[in-house]
């Protein structure tokens, strides 16, 4: 790792555990407030070291960047107490394992998709299906999943440049609005997932390049990456407006390949008969084919 890299480790570390102290109360903690003139409103750091059953010194040392060594159980119970949830508690032993060079992530998986997962994504004619990475760059899909999304397809920002790239899309395509029903929703959860794969994949350069671009051409990007959000993409229902078939709500799952890693597999799979369903009936009738589209 070299200095720019550590400092750059050093700063998210600083900036993750003081924006997540920072949320919480001490009522939310448990603890007795005495006075009213406190500085601020989350918790000091005196107190989170209280919580967690360290010395104030160490977890100064802590919040400055300095992961190096830290112990599972020190992580553990710095969780506990700032209450992270399983995918900030994730975040916080990626930030860990990048601090200590012996311990590193298998690389990511190049974009070429094995045949085996393009038959399989072939194979679900009757359900959107797509591969991406932990970059979001859409690297293959069945056509239901390429027809139900044309909008992002059909966008000139990928008229030159590929691959076709949802994060992209979402901050810096006007008409992202009207494909994504609840924008700010989608434009919350993208950055959070981004974020989580940062710490996923550190020294991933294209990663990089991608929130650098979104940070410097998007203030909407940018206002939230400063939030230090983080979330896993797994599940959910999205909310979505497709310009032939209307609003559908897809219930989808993501599921990461695991001989495969830093790819994913998104499936819509609604309710048989609900509106969703024939909708997408209907789209795949208009496409003509269940060819594989990549």
């Amino acid at each position: 790792m070299t200095d720019s890299e550590r400092h750059e480790q050093a700063d998210e570390v600083r900036e993750f555990l003081s924006t997540r102290r920072a949320r919480i109360t001490p009522q939310q903690a448990g603890l007795p407030v005495f006075g009213v003139n406190r500085r601020v409103t989350g918790l000091r750091r005196e107190e989170v070291a209280l919580l967690a059953g360290m010395s104030i010194d160490y977890y100064i040392r802590l919040e400055r960047g300095n992961l190096s060594g830290a112990s599972d159980s020190v992580l553990d119970s710095l969780s506990h107490a700032l209450q992270l949830d399983d995918a900030e508690r994730a975040y916080l032993y990626d930030l860990a394992r990048a601090a200590t060079a012996s311990q590193r992530r298998p690389p990511a998986a190049p974009g070429r998709i094995r045949p085996v997962i393009l038959r399989m994504l072939d194979a679900m004619t009757d359900l959107p299906a797509y591969i991406r990475n932990g970059r979001f760059d859409i690297l293959a899909a069945n056509s239901l999943g390429r027809a139900l999304y044309a909008p992002v397809y059909d966008s000139p920002l990928f008229a030159q440049r590929g691959p076709v790239n949802t994060a992209r899309f979402l901050f810096l395509d006007p008409g992202s609005a009207d494909f994504w029903s609840e924008w700010e929703k989608a434009a919350n959860d993208s950055v959070a997932f981004l974020r989580t794969e940062t710490g996923r994949s550190p020294r991933d350069k294209g990663l990089t390049d991608l929130i650098g671009e979104l940070s410097t051409k998007s203030d909407e990007f940018a206002q939230r990456w400063a939030r230090h959000d983080v979330k896993f993409p797994r599940s959910g229902v999205k909310q979505l407006h497709h310009p032939l078939v209307g609003d559908l709500a897809l219930p989808y799952e993501a599921l990461d390949l695991p001989a495969d890693p830093g790819l994913c597999i998104t499936i819509y799979s609604p309710a048989p008969d609900s509106p969703e369903r024939q909708a997408l009936d209907l789209l795949a009738s208009w496409t003509g084919s269940t060819a594989l589209q990549r």
